[in-house]
């Protein structure tokens, strides 16, 4: 559970402002019936930060992590025997699990769930009731609980942010040419000093066509480098920035600046030990150490390897009261803007922050801890 220490100065400078755009419906239902007041208007906004360095003291100390999936069953029998169906959509990513409400999870299957992630990057539950302050609940399970100092959230709970794109088009309109916004690819809170573990984004009201998002394997990505290049990659360090921009109060006249930190390029998840490559278009700035020409050129490829690979993808279709819960660790994700805002699409997201990002040389890849290498990819990483 994040400390009430981080948690009430940022909600103590949430402000209610009266948005003019009607709550879609499905919405709007949920969120009453959750009791949530919507007499301020809906959502709040935080009073944004305006400096950089304000920005960077918000969570500048390391903190405990645990990962709940170190210490599951490996069996995951409590999550499995309570489902009626288990079913992975793709090969290497995707998993969706029916006859499960998440509101009602045991500790002992919150645990099991970290672990399917933390394997299968991104794990599906339809047909959800689930009320906001249920979503923070769960989050906090995982992690502490990510409470942003600028972006919409639901009035009275931290931490559980409004995914609307009405609401965002007011400020940056979007286009069939240029959608902007999530539809690219991308991975949360990678400027953090520990940045995001699982993200739950809970989806009340959808588009009847389109809308769907894509997720891809930083396990597999990495695996679909030869190994001497992943042996070049290995241990090297990259600088990633945030999403928003502020000013430097030591030079403002500079303009808006970004908060970045330094992390391994490749990491590891505590979870299942197995090695990721951490690497998003959007965020990851250059590769420290290597002359820029020489970054770009790298950067570049690993990001084709992670966008191209469609056989290490998988693209969800969401329906009404649908859950998706992904680890930020070990993927990349994109929201397909193709309804062109015709419809409405609304959902609240909570993101459990993680562990400070580390590499070890000697941890398997995926396909290597699962004993799915061929006789090739034996020879070639001199292994049994």
């Amino acid at each position: 559970m994040a400390p009430a220490s981080i948690i009430e100065p940022i909600a103590d400078t949430i402000q209610p402002k009266k948005d003019t755009l009607n709550l879609p419906e499905p919405a709007r239902q949920r969120l009453t019936k959750a009791g949530i007041d919507l007499s301020g208007g809906y959502p709040y906004r935080p009073d944004v930060p305006l400096y950089l360095q304000d920005v960077y003291k918000i969570r500048n100390e390391e903190r405990p992590y645990e990962d709940a999936g170190a210490r599951a069953d490996k069996q995951k029998k409590h999550l499995f025997s309570a489902a009626t169906k288990v079913t992975d959509l793709t090969t290497h990513i995707g998993t969706e699990i029916e006859g499960v409400q998440l509101k009602d999870l045991t500790p002992e299957q919150r645990d099991e769930l970290a672990l399917l992630i933390g394997e299968r990057s991104v794990v599906f539950f339809r047909n959800q009731e689930l009320t906001p302050q249920q979503q923070r609940e769960l989050g906090e399970w995982f992690g502490e609980v990510e409470v942003h100092p600028q972006v919409p959230q639901v009035p009275g709970v931290p931490g559980v942010t409004v995914i609307w794109p009405d609401l965002f088009a007011q400020e940056n309109a979007a286009s069939f040419r240029k959608p902007g916004g999530a539809s690219s690819w991308h991975t949360d809170l990678v400027h953090e000093r520990q940045p995001a573990g699982i993200t739950h984004l809970h989806n009340d009201t959808v588009p009847p066509v389109g809308g769907d998002t894509l997720w891809a394997s930083g396990y597999s990505a990495y695996e679909k480098l030869s190994p001497l290049f992943r042996k070049f990659i290995d241990g090297k360090q990259a600088v990633y920035r945030s999403a928003h921009p502020y000013l430097d109060r030591e030079n403002p006249t500079a303009g808006p600046r970004h908060i970045e930190r330094t992390h391994p390029l490749v990491r590891v998840h505590p979870g299942t030990g197995w090695k990721a490559l951490w690497v998003n278009r959007a965020m990851t700035v250059r590769i420290v150490g290597l002359d820029k020409a020489e970054s770009d050129l790298i950067l570049n490829y690993l990001h084709d390897v992670f966008e191209k690979s469609v056989d290490i993808q998988v693209r969800f279709k969401w329906t009404p009261g649908t859950s998706a819960l992904w680890d930020n660790r070990i993927t990349i994700h994109n929201a397909s803007w193709d309804y062109g805002g015709r419809y409405p699409r609304h959902g609240t997201r909570v993101t459990s922050l993680a562990e400070v990002p580390y590499f070890d040389p000697g941890a398997p890849t995926r396909r290597q801890a699962l004993g799915l290498l061929d006789k090739n990819e034996k020879e070639a990483l001199g292994v049994e």
